[in-house]
């Protein structure tokens, strides 16, 4: 999940670009938290991984070598989170969203993982070209508030939707133990366009023993595909039954389009917009 420059408000996290929000999308949407700033103060850190995440190498795995920064990996307190990158020659910072778990007491973990798209000619290629050892400079603390889950505390069911690289802040968020410590039972519907666009895979089946149950939908998917068809939002509209709306958390993160029309389906059917959370 990438942003081009700090999360002011809302975000549009397309395939292609990146632009703000229009006033009747955030009319739409639940309130946004207090923006954060970008970063006044730079570290310096090596890359640990850098690798495709996905079979069409649209999607990139980045690992960040923090042991020599414990005040930045310690401020990383939850999912959804963003750390800055600047990068040579780039314009403007991006941010993208932690994938990994926010570390717990006791943790060996001394690095952050992301999930990138390579998008030709912006800084986030530039990222993905990069090599395992070679520096980057990134912000010493880490922004924004995450996923705000006390808001749905008491949810007994939580409906999560992400689209593409949306993936990530998720990821963060189903091996924080999210799903074990509220004891929660949540439905993931993870879009993309086809299986050689979905990263993730291969942490499948951990997520499910953690009790997440996952419906994928793919958008163009080849002729065997046997599962959902389509866009997340015309999945969920098809499959949904929310019966007592009170009981009810969501979270989102991916396309405009989706994030909107999810909104859309679940305060007509009585969920509070402030029982759906975004991490921007």
């Amino acid at each position: 999940m990438l942003l081009r420059s700090a999360p002011r408000r809302l975000h549009l996290l397309r395939p292609h670009h990146l632009r703000l929000l229009s006033a009747a999308a955030l009319a739409s949407a639940a309130p946004a938290p207090v923006p954060p700033q970008a970063p006044t103060e730079w570290a310096e850190a090596p890359l640990a991984a850098v690798r495709p995440a996905t079979a069409d190498a649209s999607l990139y795995h980045v690992s960040l070598d923090l042991s020599a920064h414990g005040d930045l990996l310690a401020s990383h307190a939850a999912a959804g989170q963003f750390l800055p990158f600047r990068l040579p020659a780039a314009p403007y910072p991006i941010f993208l969203a932690i994938a990994s778990p926010p570390p717990s007491p006791g943790s060996s973990s001394a690095a952050f993982d992301f999930l990138v798209k390579r998008l030709p000619g912006t800084p986030s290629a530039r990222l993905c070209d990069l090599r395992p050892g070679d520096l980057v400079r990134v912000g010493a603390s880490v922004v924004g508030r995450g996923f705000e889950v006390a808001r749905i505390a008491d949810a007994r069911d939580v409906l999560v939707f992400a689209t593409g690289s949306g993936i990530s802040p998720i990821r963060s968020l189903i091996e924080s133990g999210f799903v074990e410590n509220n004891k929660t039972g949540v439905s993931l519907f993870y879009g993309v366009r086809n299986l050689q666009r979905m990263a993730y895979q291969e942490r499948f089946n951990d997520w499910e023993a953690k009790g997440v149950k996952i419906v994928p939908v793919l958008s163009r998917p080849d002729c065997q595909w046997t599962g959902e068809r389509g866009y997340v939002q015309n999945v969920f509209s098809r499959m949904k039954n929310i019966v007592n709306p009170s009981s009810v958390g969501a979270i989102l993160c991916g396309h405009k389009q989706m994030t909107e029309e999810i909104t859309r389906v679940l305060v007509a059917d009585g969920l509070s917009k402030d029982r759906i959370l975004t991490n921007f």
